[in-house]
Parts: C-alpha cells; structure tokens; sequence
C-alpha cells in the first residue's frame, strides 16, 4: 500500500511544477527578444561543434562571417564552438555584431570568445524561435542531428507556409548532394513533397556565393 501511494504521489508533483515552468518559458522568449529587437538584418549560421579549426569547412565559416557583416548584416549563431566557432570570429574580425545565442546542456557548451552579445537558454523551442524570428537568411554548414534539425525546422515553416520564404544556404554541395538527391529520387517520386518544395534550399561551395545569393533573393524581392 505504501508503495502505491508514494507513486500515485509523484505525477502530482510533476503538475504541480507545470505552471512554474510557464514563467521561465516566458521569461525567455522576453529576454531574447529584448536582447535582438534592435540588432538589424541578420543571418542565423549553424554547422557542426566537432569539425576542427583547421579544417576547410570553418575557415569557409569564418570567411562567409566576415562577408556577411561586409555586407550589412549581423551574425547569429548557435554560440558554441567549431562552425558556431568560426562565424562568430569572423564576424567579430570585421568589426560587426557577433551573437551567440548559447544552449545549456547536461554537458556544459562553453560560448565561444569571439561573441560580442550572448544569449543564454534553457529551452531548444525558445531558442530556435528567436533564431528564426530576427534572420533574413540560415547558412547551413556540415553538421550532425542539431543542425539537421535547425534545416528542418526552417524548411518546414517555409514550406507550410508559417512564415515567409527566406534563403536557406545549405554550404558544401559534396556534403549536402547525397541529402538532396535522396528528396528527388525517394521523397518526391512518393509525393511526400511537391517539386517546388526543393526549391527552398539553395547550395553554395564558396563564402562570396552564400552572400550573393542572399542578396540576389532581397534584390529580387524588393522589385
């Protein structure tokens, strides 16, 4: 009898701490969107936390970064390190707004050095909203299953039409070609999506291609 009357107990408690957690969900959609209410025309950069500074793809990070701010606009990243990393040094490098918008984790996710305005969350929804919110753009670099995610999401809500298209850069057609001919060869031919619905996603093999097509699309739109 004892036993079943402690677990009858615990669901109680659970609900009993719903309501609180409502305060703290407010609490960081209102602090993220004070924080970014005024940073400008944006571009959310997402990509890998294990790939090396060495390698090719975060020195192209970096570049992209720094064209971006070139180019008017401030960086936003996910606030760790690697791809996450290399954005926001070469945002900072060019003098520009380098945000980090940095996600706590039973293992601890340092923010980067490079983050000139941080950011910090406890919920992957709230965070991913203000990614979406305040960018203009998502450049996609090679990542594992959090940056497929932020490609999903953003797709999603594109596709479905919950907010308004936007590019989404996806940067390294030898990474990304095997996910992309897999939507035209198994995805479309069953009709789980349309033939438009590919053409949300554009590729890009240099840094200079990902900022020209970023402002090819608002050149195009403001016509």
């Amino acid at each position: 009898m004892a036993n079943n009357r402690k677990h009858s107990q615990a669901p109680d408690l659970e609900m009993m701490e719903d309501p609180w957690r409502i305060f703290r969900i407010m609490a960081e959609f209102v602090d993220g969107f004070e924080e970014l209410k005024d940073i400008g025309p944006a571009v959310s950069i997402f990509g890998s936390s294990r790939i090396k500074p060495e390698h090719p793809y975060y020195l192209a990070a970096q570049e992209t970064a720094r064209l971006l701010v070139k180019g008017g606009y401030t960086v936003i990243t996910g606030g760790g390190p690697s791809i996450m990393e290399a954005a926001n040094k070469g945002a900072s490098q060019a003098g520009g707004k380098s945000i980090g918008m940095n996600i706590d984790l039973p293992f601890e996710q340092k923010p980067n050095i490079y983050i000139n305005q941080l950011i910090n969350f406890h919920y992957f929804f709230c965070r991913k909203v203000c990614f979406v919110k305040y960018a203009k753009a998502f450049v996609i670099f090679p990542g594992g299953y959090g940056t497929l995610d932020e490609l999903s999401e953003s797709i999603t809500l594109i596709q479905t039409r919950r907010m308004g298209k936007f590019p989404v850069v996806l940067y390294g057609s030898k990474y990304w070609n095997g996910l992309l001919d897999w939507l035209r060869s198994s995805v479309l031919p069953e009709g789980c999506i349309e033939p438009e619905d590919l053409d949300i996603m554009q590729v890009a093999d240099k840094p200079q291609d990902v900022v020209k097509i970023i402002k090819k699309f608002y050149s195009n739109k403001n016509k």
